[in-house]
């Protein structure tokens, strides 16, 4: 009987052992894969997942960088966790108190950081780069590099393009996500998709209907985006240079020379004027060689449905907004006195 008690005590002693070392290993995995390495808030960091690691990589860079304590329960938990093959490359941000289970599945989700980047109606190729700069999205070089590409094939809003011509004008402003870790071609793709899908069938076909081009309508477009701000100012305007293209009247349009120039001038100085260059409307006629902007969709729908007017001639107000129409050239400078005297 003594025998049989003493067996039953060491049985009992034998399971509260094994239940106390299983609550220790279950506190040990808690502690490692749910409880943050910082308890403390602080800012959030970055992290990159290199194209091409593996889980071993991923962890010996998370353990060296201090995210994580242990690069063995970060495996363990990715393996247990049935994510270990699903871990992506990209930038991820964490909270500065973030836990092993946490950084395994956000690194699982595909959500990597992008940034949101939005494209101004009105800039041109050089303030776009210049933006992506600013930002530290593309570097310079990567940029102008992949605006070389053709991408007649792949958009057919391209295809009536002059050869040689660039992608100025096919740039559709709007705000946009791209990664991190993205390309300027990607952006570049994204961004002519988006102009390609804003050009409905029955808008190219009233384009094809008044025997005009898509480059031709994105040319006039970029400069109604410079010249006037509202969609009707830019209808009636439209209206009045159509008009002039028709005539064989020059267009004498400030912002197109100020697109050669680099300069922002309400109104050009006569000596720029006189620089011969295709962009310059007051020395040739007709439309410029190319657009001088990346123009929004009101510009787009101004130039194919212009306005008809009695005007000949039109004013941008310095500093009102305002747009003054006139009929003959002498009413023209009159105001051209009355606003920039």
């Amino acid at each position: 009987m003594k025998i049989t008690k003493n067996l039953k005590k060491v049985k009992v002693g034998y399971k509260k052992l094994v239940l106390a070392l299983l609550f220790l290993m279950v506190a040990i995995f808690a502690f490692h894969f749910f409880l943050p390495k910082k308890i403390s808030s602080g800012e959030d960091v970055f992290y990159q997942v290199q194209k091409g690691w593996g889980i071993r990589e991923i962890a010996n860079d998370l353990q060296s960088k201090g995210l994580i304590r242990s690069r063995a329960f970060f495996n363990i938990y990715a393996f247990i966790s049935g994510k270990r093959l699903k871990l992506q490359a990209g930038l991820y941000e964490f909270s500065s108190h973030i836990s092993v289970a946490s950084v395994v599945n956000k690194l699982s989700s595909g959500y990597t950081v992008v940034n949101k980047v939005t494209i101004q109606e009105g800039w041109d190729l050089k303030d776009i780069q210049g933006y992506f700069e600013n930002k530290e999205v593309y570097r310079p070089a990567d940029f102008l590099s992949a605006l070389t590409t053709d991408y007649t094939s792949a958009f057919d809003v391209l295809v009536d393009r002059p050869k040689g011509a660039d992608l100025e004008g096919y740039i559709y402003p709007d705000t946009y996500n791209v990664s991190h870790d993205g390309t300027p071609d990607q952006f570049i793709k994204l961004a002519v998709s988006t102009l390609n899908k804003k050009l409905t069938p029955q808008l190219r076909q009233e384009i094809k209907n008044q025997n005009k081009t898509i480059f031709e309508i994105i040319t006039m477009a970029s400069i109604l985006e410079k010249e006037v701000k509202s969609l009707e100012d830019k209808k009636i305007v439209a209206g009045v240079l159509w008009k002039r293209i028709d005539t064989g009247m020059a267009l004498q349009v400030d912002s197109t020379v100020n697109y050669v120039t680099g300069r922002s001038d309400a109104k050009v100085a006569i000596k720029d004027t006189k620089i011969d260059s295709p962009y310059n409307t007051y020395k040739y006629t007709g439309l410029p060689k190319g657009p001088i902007s990346n123009p929004g969709m009101d510009s787009i729908l101004a130039a194919i449905y212009p306005k008809d007017s009695p005007y000949w001639y039109y004013l941008s107000a310095d500093g009102t907004g305002k747009t003054i129409y006139s009929k003959t050239f002498a009413d023209h400078s009159l105001a051209m006195v009355k606003y920039f005297r």
